[in-house]
């Protein structure tokens, strides 16, 4: 009995390796590098999950940028981004993609409004005029920093 389950097996093997050797086709792979098509491929897939990845955490800092929306509407756009991100990711751009836009400019403008008090705060502060620049230079010759000549250069130099 065991011979014939040893043939039965031996002839099911030589069936399923002429099997295999009628499915299999005449390409031979080539390795990761193997063909330029490949390789535009590969960058193509990469390009695309780049650009999902910016959309979705634009989407994300958005939902979290917006006071207007409900802490329960925020949840349930995470939620569907989670479980459905592709098609959700689309839909929030589509219905929510112009506020997203002002929101952003909004954003954009008060940090400018920022930086500008902060660069006009340091010039101001740096740029002393002439009589405060001389004030100082005399308090340094008069606590004897400075010698006359060095007053003299440092007043010239105020002046103008």
């Amino acid at each position: 009995m065991r011979r014939r389950y040893r043939r039965h097996l031996a002839t099911q093997k030589g069936t399923i390796v002429r099997l295999i050797d009628a499915v299999t086709t005449g390409y031979e792979y080539q390795g990761f590098w193997g063909s330029f098509w490949d390789i535009i491929w590969w960058f193509l897939w990469i390009f695309v999950f780049i650009a999902y990845l910016f959309a979705l955490f634009a989407v994300i800092g958005d939902l979290f940028r917006d006071h207007k929306l409900n802490g329960w509407w925020k949840a349930v756009w995470i939620i569907f981004l989670i479980f459905v991100p592709f098609l959700t990711l689309l839909v929030y751009l589509i219905a929510r993609g112009n506020g997203m836009a002002q929101r952003g400019a909004a954003q954009a403008k008060e940090l400018k409004a920022a930086q500008d008090s902060y660069i006009k705060s340091v010039a101001a502060g740096s740029a002393a005029s002439p009589a405060d620049e001389i004030a100082k230079a005399k308090s340094l010759l008069d606590a004897g920093t400075i010698t006359q000549a060095e007053y003299d250069a440092l007043k010239t130099k105020a002046l103008g």
